[in-house]
C-alpha cells in the first residue's frame, strides 16, 4: 500500500474510532435522566474550588497556570485537586495547591484489571459522598470530555459546576465554556476566565521548582554513577504509555552516541521501572558509556535531573512537560497526537516539536489494538537527521 492510500486508511479508521458507539448512546440517555435529578449540598465552604483532572503527569503539570492564575486574584480561595494517584505528586511543590485528594478514576489507572461494568458507577456514588461532607462552592472539570468528573460534581451537589460545552458533559454544567482546539494550557484558563479575565502569554506562570532535598538526593545517586556535580547532561526519555508514541530503540541509540561524542556529555535514560528493560536494549547499541536511571527516580528527582540538563529529548510524554516547566530546552518526537494541544509549553525556539507529514496525522488514536504497527508509521518516518539537528538547534538556544 503506498503512502497516501495508507494514510487515507487510517483516517477512515480514525474517524470510525471516534464516532459514537451505540452504547455511549444508551449511556447518554441516562446521563440525561441523572442530571434531571437534584442534588442537594450537605455542606458548602464559601470559596472553595474543585478542581477535576483525571489524567497523568504531563496533563496535570498543564493544569497548574490554571490554579496559580485563580489564587493570584483570589488569594483566600482554597484550591482542591482531585486527581489520579499516578499523577498527584507533581503537585508536591506548587504551594497555590491547598489540599490534593486522590481518586483511582474509572478508565485512567493503566494498571486497572476488568471490573464489572457498573464499577465505575459505584464509585461515582462513593466518590461524590465523600465531597458532598466537604463542601465546595464551585467545581471546574477540566478535562473536555469527562462526563464520569462532571457527574461526579452534580451528584455532589456543588451549585457551580464548570466544564466543556461537549455532549455528556454539558448537561450536568451550570456554566459551559466551548470547547477550542487550541493549547491545554489555554484551555485550562478559559475555564477560570470568568474569575481572572483573560491573561496574555507572558502572564501565564507554567514553573517547576525542584526542592533542596530532591536535588541532594539525585546528586547523590549521581555521584555513585560517576557523574559530577558540574558535568555535562543530556536526557532522552524513549518511553511511553503506547506504542503508538515510541521512535525506534536503533534510532535513539544513535543519537545518543552521535551526541555524547559531539557534546562529551553523560547521557542518561529516563523512564519508569517497567522501561528499564527497554533502555537496557538501547544501550546495547551504543558504544559510548550511558546512564539507564529508569525506575530509579521518584518524581521529584526526575524535575531535579531535568533541571540539571542541557537538553531533554524524548516522545510525548510527562518528562518533556517537566523539562519544560523548569526551563531546559527539550525536542518532542509527535505523531498520533496532536501538539496544538499538547506540546511543551513555552519559547517554540528552545522547545520544539517533530512531526511526521503523512497525511493522517494527528488521528489522536493512541490504542491500535491488533492492527499491526507497520500501518501507523508517523513516528518512524521521524528521521534521525531530523532530531540530531534539532537536538543541535536546542542546545544552542543559550
Amino acid at each position: 500500500m503506498n503512502r497516501e492510500a495508507l494514510a487515507q486508511r487510517n483516517r477512515q479508521l480514525a474517524e470510525a474510532f471516534h464516532s459514537t458507539p451505540m452504547r455511549h448512546y444508551v449511556r447518554r440517555a441516562l446521563l440525561h435522566g441523572l442530571a434531571s435529578v437534584p442534588f442537594d449540598p450537605l455542606y458548602t465552604r464559601a470559596r472553595r474550588v474543585l478542581f477535576i483532572k483525571p489524567d497523568h503527569i504531563g496533563d496535570l503539570l498543564l493544569a497548574t497556570p490554571a490554579f496559580r492564575a485563580l489564587k493570584a486574584v483570589q488569594p483566600n480561595t482554597e484550591i482542591h485537586v482531585l486527581a489520579g494517584a499516578w499523577a498527584s505528586d507533581i503537585l508536591e511543590n506548587v504551594p497555590e495547591v491547598d489540599q490534593v485528594l486522590t481518586l483511582a478514576f474509572p478508565g485512567f489507572d493503566r494498571r486497572q484489571t476488568r471490573k464489572h461494568p457498573l464499577a465505575p458507577y459505584w464509585e461515582l456514588v462513593r466518590a461524590s459522598r465523600l465531597l458532598r461532607h466537604i463542601g465546595y462552592s464551585a467545581a471546574v472539570v477540566m478535562r473536555p470530555d469527562h462526563w464520569w468528573g462532571a457527574a461526579l460534581t452534580h451528584m455532589a451537589g456543588i451549585r457551580e459546576r464548570i466544564g466543556c460545552d461537549l455532549p455528556d458533559v454539558q448537561r450536568f454544567l451550570t456554566r459551559r465554556v466551548p470547547y477550542r482546539r487550541e493549547h491545554v494550557v489555554r484551555q485550562n484558563l478559559r475555564l477560570i476566565e470568568h474569575w481572572t479575565g483573560f491573561l496574555d502569554t507572558r502572564d501565564i506562570v507554567y514553573r517547576l521548582d525542584p526542592k533542596p532535598s530532591d536535588r541532594q538526593h539525585l546528586n547523590a545517586l549521581l555521584k555513585e554513577r560517576g557523574v559530577a556535580p558540574d558535568a555535562p547532561l543530556i536526557i532522552i526519555h524513549a518511553g511511553a504509555g503506547t506504542w503508538v508514541k515510541r521512535w525506534e530503540n536503533k534510532s535513539w541509540a544513535q543519537v545518543a552516541s552521535a551526541l555524547s561524542e559531539e557534546t562529551r556529555a553523560h547521557i542518561v535514560f529516563t523512564g519508569s521501572a517497567s522501561e528499564r528493560g527497554s533502555v537496557f536494549a538501547i544501550q546495547q547499541h551504543i558504544p559510548q558509556a550511558t546512564h539507564n536511571l529508569a525506575g530509579d527516580l521518584t518524581l521529584g528527582q526526575l524535575t531535579a535531573l531535568c533541571a540539571r540538563a542541557r537538553c531533554v529529548l524524548g516522545v510525548d510524554s510527562g518528562p518533556l512537560h517537566i523539562a519544560a516547566a523548569v526551563g531546559t530546552p527539550t525536542v518532542a518526537l509527535f505523531g498520533a497526537a496532536d501538539p496544538v494541544e499538547f506540546a511543551q509549553w513555552g519559547d517554540r525556539k528552545k522547545h520544539l516539536v517533530l512531526t511526521s507529514t503523512i497525511g493522517c496525522r494527528p488521528c489522536r488514536v493512541l490504542d491500535w489494538g491488533d492492527d499491526a504497527p507497520e500501518n501507523h508509521p508517523c513516528m518512524r518516518e521521524i528521521t534521525l537527521g531530523d532530531v540530531l539537528e534539532a537536538a543541535r538547534r536546542v542546545l544552542h538556544t543559550d
